[in-house]
């Protein structure tokens, strides 16, 4: 059994929150309006390359490298993803922690500027 470490990969992803607006977003985000079906605004499936998944408010679509489409948990998403290019925050570049020069500190306390979500505000 070997050791591996996940590519470093920008990927495109939008948050589903519950909302009618969410919806909408996640709709146009997948492009997949047909596919896609809302059961309420308490979530709804998302065809994927292993079939129809759920999702619910909290959970974040990806768009994989493949141009494939799947549901996150907000925990998992948060654990493996930081914001990057423009959307993330100028003071700790999307890490989200306090930072002395470009190295992350050892439990640093979260960045004053976006309180740690690591992203810039709009």
């Amino acid at each position: 059994m070997g050791a591996f470490r996940k590519k470093p990969v920008v990927i495109e992803a939008v948050q589903f929150t519950g909302t009618g607006e969410s919806c909408t977003e996640v709709a146009e985000f997948t492009g997949r309006t047909a596919a896609w079906k809302p059961t309420t605004y308490d979530g709804g499936h998302i065809p994927t390359l292993e079939g129809e998944m759920e999702f619910g408010p909290g959970d974040w679509i990806i768009k994989g490298v493949a141009g494939e489409f799947y549901p996150c948990k907000p925990d998992i998403f948060a654990a493996t993803y930081e914001p990057a290019g423009e959307d993330a925050c100028p003071r700790c570049d999307g890490r989200g922690i306090e930072t002395v020069g470009d190295a992350p500190q050892i439990g640093a306390p979260s960045c004053l500027l976006c309180d740690g979500t690591g992203m810039k505000a709009s």
